[in-house]
C-alpha cells in the first residue's frame, strides 16, 4: 500500500489541508475574511497560498461563496489564483451581512488536470491517479435564464450529463451534487420533481443517490440556479462508492428529496466521506426546535457527528465545510456551539443563505478524509 499522510496548516483566516500520497498530492484550501477584510485582499491571500504549494499545484476547482462573479474583485481572483489563466470557478451570491463570505479551492500536484468547457466557459476539471478518474464541475448555469425555472433545472441536468460523457463517465458515476437555487422556497418542490424524473430516467433512483446540498443562492446571470458535481470512475476493483445512512435522520427520499444523507468513497489507502447539507430534522423528517436557531445548530451538529462516528471519523478529519444561516445575525452561534460542545476547530466557511424549508434556520455540509489504518 502506498504511503499516505495528511498535513494541516492553520493561520488566521486560512486553512490548508494536504493529502500526500506517493502518486498525487491534494490540497484543500479554505479562506475566510479576517475581520472586515475585503474580497480583493482575501483573493490575494488565496493566490499566495496556492503559489506556495509544492508541485507546482493545479487548481481543480474554486468556489467563491458570498461574492458575485460580477464583483470588481472577480478579475482580481482570476489573476491572483491562477496567474490570469482560466479556471473552473463557481460564484454564489448570498447576504454579505457581517462580512460572511469565503473561498474554497481544491488543487492537485503530481498529475495532469484537463479542463472541461461548456458555453465558452471553463466549468470543470478531470484528473486521474492509479485508482480512479475524477471529475469536478462547478458554476454550471442554464443556457437561457428567461425560461421557466423547472426548464432551467432540466437544462442543468442535461449539461451535467454532456460534460460527464466528455469525461467518459455517466451520471451513475456522480456521488456529490450542489444546487444553489435562487428563491429556493418558491420552487423547491418543482426542482425536486425535475431531479427525481431525471434520476428515474437514468437509473440513478434505483442505484446510488448522490449526496447533495440544495440551498438558496443567487448568481450574476440572473438564472434560476447554479450547480456543481463530483464524479469518480474506478480504474480497478480497489475503489467502492456507497451510501451512508444517518443514525438520527430518515433517508431523504422518504419525504420526496432524491439524495443520500452521505456518501463514502473508499480507496485502497484512504476513505472520503461527503455529508449532504444537514439541518435540524428529526427521525420522522420533521423540523425540530422551530424558532430556536441555537438549538437547531446544536441538533444539526449532533446529527453530523453521528454520521462521522458511524464511519469511525471525527471533526479532526474534516477537510472542508460550509455552514449556512438563514439569518446572518445568527452566525455567531456557530462558534459558540462548537465551543460549548467541545468540537475542535475545523475548516469552515459561514454564510448567510436561505434554507429549503421556511422553518429551518441552519444547515451544514461536511467533507472528511481518513487514511486507512488510522
Amino acid at each position: 500500500m502506498n504511503a499516505i499522510r495528511m498535513d494541516k496548516q492553520v493561520t488566521a483566516g486560512l486553512d490548508i489541508v494536504a493529502l500526500r500520497r506517493d502518486s498525487l498530492q491534494e490540497y484543500f484550501i479554505t479562506a475566510v475574511p479576517r475581520g472586515n477584510e475585503s474580497p480583493d485582499s482575501l483573493f490575494c491571500r488565496v493566490g499566495e497560498a496556492i503559489r506556495s504549494l509544492s508541485g507546482p499545484a493545479e487548481i481543480v476547482s474554486a468556489e467563491s461563496l458570498g461574492v458575485s462573479g460580477s464583483h470588481g474583485a472577480a478579475k482580481q481572483m482570476q489573476h491572483s489564483m491562477a496567474d490570469g489563466q482560466g479556471l473552473p470557478i463557481g460564484w454564489v451570491e448570498s447576504s454579505r451581512a457581517s462580512n460572511l463570505y469565503g473561498v474554497h479551492v481544491w488543487a492537485v500536484s503530481g498529475g495532469h488536470v484537463k479542463r472541461l468547457r461548456h458555453g465558452g466557459r471553463i466549468v470543470g476539471s478531470l484528473f486521474e491517479d492509479q485508482h480512479a478518474r475524477y471529475c469536478r464541475v462547478v458554476g454550471l448555469l442554464p443556457s437561457n435564464a428567461s425560461h421557466p425555472r423547472a426548464d432551467q433545472a432540466a437544462d442543468i441536468f442535461r449539461q451535467m450529463e454532456g460534460l460527464l460523457q466528455e469525461a467518459e463517465m455517466e451520471f451513475l458515476d456522480v456521488f456529490r451534487t450542489w444546487f444553489y437555487n435562487d428563491d429556493i422556497l418558491g420552487w423547491y418542490r418543482d426542482f425536486n420533481a425535475v431531479r427525481t424524473q431525471f434520476f428515474r430516467e437514468r437509473g440513478v433512483q434505483t442505484g446510488l443517490l448522490p449526496a447533495s446540498t440544495g440551498i438558496d443562492g443567487r448568481n450574476g446571470a440572473g438564472a434560476a440556479l447554479t450547480a456543481a458535481l463530483m464524479a469518480v470512475r474506478p480504474r480497478g476493483s480497489g475503489v467502492t462508492v456507497s451510501e451512508v445512512f444517518s443514525p438520527l435522520q430518515p433517508p431523504a427520499p422518504s419525504y420526496g428529496s432524491s439524495f443520500s444523507r452521505a456518501v463514502e468513497v473508499e480507496m485502497p489507502d484512504h476513505r472520503r466521506l461527503y455529508v449532504s447539507g444537514t439541518a435540524s430534522i428529526d427521525a420522522d423528517g420533521k423540523t425540530v426546535f422551530v424558532g430556536d436557531p441555537a438549538a437547531q445548530v446544536r441538533r444539526t451538529m449532533e446529527v453530523v457527528q453521528a454520521i462521522l462516528e458511524s464511519r469511525h471519523m471525527g471533526w479532526p478529519d474534516v477537510v472542508r465545510s460550509i455552514a449556512y444561516f438563514k439569518q446572518p445575525e445568527d452566525a455567531a452561534l456557530f462558534g459558540r456551539c462548537l465551543e460549548d460542545a467541545a468540537i475542535p476547530r475545523f475548516p469552515a466557511i459561514v454564510l448567510g443563505n436561505g434554507i429549503c424549508r421556511d422553518d429551518l434556520l441552519f444547515e451544514i455540509e461536511v467533507d472528511a478524509i481518513k487514511p486507512c489504518g488510522k
